[in-house]
């Protein structure tokens, strides 16, 4: 029997929950729910992450398919997918990515938020279901191979964050007062930094890996 893969679960936590950014997220979702009553916020919340979920258990198991119909390498796919973290990581550090995020809250702000459904766009996809979250599941999945226990461990990384992402959307009122702007900024910019060196990694593996497989 497989046991759980300490080392994979702790690293796919660390970057899941980088990547999805929960501090930057939320203000989001304050925002866009802002007004709504509480039973619409709380049901945007369960569907935003449900949706989320469904999205990249979907890419966990069907990734490997699709770069094998594409012809695409896994060592090619993990450089290309660590270029992509780093680049978030940069819009992360400079907070050009919160900028992105609240120009597309400003325009949903627009129509009427009592009604507007904010689950699938933009909360689920790209929100929390990212470019980043996606290429990372995959990346992890390959690294876990056909190991049923390290497949877990990837799995309890990404529900841990996804559970984290959904108290936070539920208790957002005070949430927010208690974290307030100016930390939220300041806790982005730390897991910029620390996706930055994830990124490195990821790029350092699939050129290795490359090379050797030459």
């Amino acid at each position: 029997m497989d046991f759980l893969d300490l080392a994979l679960l702790t690293a796919s936590f660390v970057t899941f929950f980088v990547v999805i950014d929960v501090p930057g997220v939320a203000p989001i979702f304050a925002g866009l729910t802002d007004g709504t009553s509480n039973a619409h916020r709380r049901r945007m919340a369960i569907k935003s992450v449900a949706i989320a979920a469904v999205v990249l258990v979907g890419f966990a198991y069907g990734g490997e398919w699709l770069l094998g119909a594409l012809h695409v390498s896994l060592d090619a796919f993990r450089a290309a997918g660590g270029v992509l973290l780093f680049l978030i990581a940069l819009d992360m550090v400079f907070e050009k990515r919160t900028k992105r995020r609240e120009q597309r809250a400003e325009k949903l702000a627009h129509d009427d938020a009592e009604h507007e459904d904010i689950s699938v766009f933009p909360m689920a996809i790209p929100m929390i279901a990212g470019p980043g979250a996606i290429a990372s599941i995959m990346l992890f999945m390959s690294q876990a191979g056909g190991s049923a226990g390290a497949q877990v461990s990837v799995m309890i990384g990404l529900g841990a964050n996804l559970l984290i992402c959904l108290v936070v959307f539920l208790l957002i009122g005070p949430v927010m007062r208690l974290m307030g702007d100016t930390i939220a900024a300041m806790i982005t910019r730390i897991l910029g930094v620390i996706l930055a060196a994830l990124a490195a990694q990821f790029i350092f593996d699939g050129v290795r890996g490359a090379l050797l497989g030459g």
